[in-house]
């Protein structure tokens, strides 16, 4: 059996190929039951990557299967106040369907890793809903853990409140 030909890298929000690549396969995530479910508007996914150009401190990493948009990685950088150093935190990760069981994702997170560390950042951070044992999984063999500041305290816990 042939390997796949991947290519992870960086996106470049004004590259056109990269921009229809991070609709697509951002879409793809909307649509899985772990994104919500629902497809999203195509004029949303139109302009976002004119949108995350906007923003100096978002990057995304895109993977490639054989020149098909295959995965996809958000991020924006964050600043830790007990380091005094910026932090990346991973906002999206997906992985079509088809291409699933390649290692992109262990592949993607190494670049993020790698742009964290030329960035100077003290962590990379993400969040993962309680039932997706297949990301948790996945986060776990990169070395990500169920963050505990104070076990007398409990898991650290995401909230949020739409506006």
């Amino acid at each position: 059996m042939d390997t796949p030909d991947i290519l992870v890298l960086q996106a470049s929000y004004t590259n056109p190929v990269h921009a229809e690549a991070l609709g697509l396969v951002l879409n793809h995530y909307a649509e899985d039951p772990m994104g919500g479910g629902h497809t999203l508007p195509a004029d949303l996914l139109q302009q976002l990557p004119a949108e995350l150009a906007k923003r100096p401190h978002a990057f995304s990493v895109l993977a490639f299967v054989g020149g098909e948009p295959a995965g996809l990685v958000n991020c924006f950088e964050g600043f830790s106040t007990f380091a005094c150093r910026p932090l990346v935190n991973v906002h999206d990760v997906v992985v079509v369907n088809r291409f699933r069981g390649l290692g992109l994702s262990q592949k993607m997170l190494q670049k993020v890793e790698e742009i964290a560390r030329q960035r100077g950042c003290c962590k990379i951070t993400l969040e993962v809903l309680e039932g997706n044992d297949v990301a948790q999984a996945a986060y776990r063999k990169f070395g990500f853990d169920d963050s505990i500041f104070d076990p007398a305290h409990g898991r650290m816990l995401f909230w949020s409140k739409p506006l």
